[in-house]
């Protein structure tokens, strides 16, 4: 098989997976988002030859898009200083996207674009702590802080907002009361878009 019809199979395959990494990423900026995965697709494309002994080309995608997103955040950041009155409207994205997934993806937006990527790796694609720390080139205790510090933000900012698995909010009269339920569900929530 040649290099570029392995590549187009393994992108048609993989590319969806990518684009739902890259949304949590983003914190459900969809445009964004496409353009991460496309900018990480095109590195991947331009490694393809150099990649045929690769074990893991996941692993490495992973590592691609995770760095496609850094860059992409550091050259928005330089760009995002808007000098007008009035701001321009925006778009909206086309999908439908629950009131839990929203609440989520604001939520990720507050975390520090590192600490987000860990909790994507760690949650969303039940990366173990070391595969995180590679992915993000860091030491492993770094993973597991900014892991710990992340949780302890989304549950802080999520934990009064967000309904269980039973669809209860927190004030309902059979909602566990405790520090239990907050995780599970944002467990839940990332994971529900994962590829089979």
């Amino acid at each position: 098989m040649r290099s570029d019809e392995e590549f187009r199979e393994w992108a048609a395959q993989r590319r969806q997976s990518l684009v739902r990494t890259a949304t949590l990423l983003t914190a459900g900026d969809p445009h964004t988002a496409e353009d991460v995965v496309q900018t990480a697709m095109t590195k991947m494309y331009l490694a393809w030859p150099r990649l045929r002994d690769v074990r893991d080309r996941d692993a490495y995608a992973r590592r691609v898009l995770v760095n496609a997103f850094t860059d992409e955040m550091r050259t928005s950041r330089r760009k995002r200083e808007d000098l007008r009155s009035q701001l321009p409207d925006r778009a909206v994205g086309s999908g439908a996207i629950d009131d839990d997934s929203r609440l989520l993806f604001a939520a990720l937006e507050e975390l520090p674009d590192r600490m987000r990527a860990t909790v994507v790796l760690r949650y969303f694609h039940d990366l173990s702590v070391a595969d995180t720390a590679r992915a993000l080139r860091c030491r492993p205790g770094t993973v597991k802080s900014q892991t710990a510090r992340a949780l302890e933000k989304l549950k802080h900012r999520l934990g009064p907002a967000l309904r269980d698995d039973r669809g209860l909010r927190p004030d309902h009269p059979d909602h566990p009361r405790g520090d239990t339920a907050p995780i599970p569900t944002i467990h839940a929530t990332l994971t529900a878009g994962r590829m089979s």
